[in-house]
């Protein structure tokens, strides 16, 4: 699994001019879920996702998590996190999953975020053509691979 986590002041998601999700202060996070992912990917990347320390504290050092500051998240998936772009220029998409693996992935995630964060996710549908909006805080944007745990 990759997710792109962008640190946001507010974030929503349109889909035919109707919003399916929408946050103040938190993450946006776009998640690109591939063939090989498995259970473990997604409990690992949900634990680094909910706790990673990335707000300003009171000496505006990135020291305050989600729990922290009372953020939310707006969760869209995007396949197109797995492009690849060795031959050509236009991109091929191989390595993402299929709807059939990545739908219930990505539907776990929504339930173990909300699990974690105690908190309802907001969400983006999953393969719509989205409309995200978003002020990006900092900016800060952190990318993160479960296949790089190391």
């Amino acid at each position: 699994m990759r997710a792109v986590i962008q640190r946001v002041t507010n974030a929503s998601c349109k889909v035919d001019d109707q919003l399916t999700g929408e946050i103040g202060k938190g993450f946006l996070v776009l998640l690109g879920i591939e063939n090989e992912d498995n259970n473990e990917d997604l409990e690992w990347l949900a634990q680094k996702i909910v706790n990673m320390r990335i707000f300003g504290d009171e000496n505006d050092q990135m020291n305050k998590s989600l729990a922290d500051i009372d953020g939310n998240i707006l969760l869209i998936s995007q396949f197109t996190l797995y492009a690849s772009t060795k031959k050509g220029n236009r991109p091929g998409f191989t390595r993402a999953a299929r709807p059939e693996k990545a739908i219930p992935m990505y539907e776990e995630m929504i339930e173990k975020l909300t699990s974690l964060l105690n908190k309802k996710i907001q969400c983006g549908i999953f393969g719509a053509d989205m409309k995200i909006s978003l002020l990006n805080d900092g900016p800060v944007t952190i990318v993160i691979d479960t296949k790089n745990k190391e």
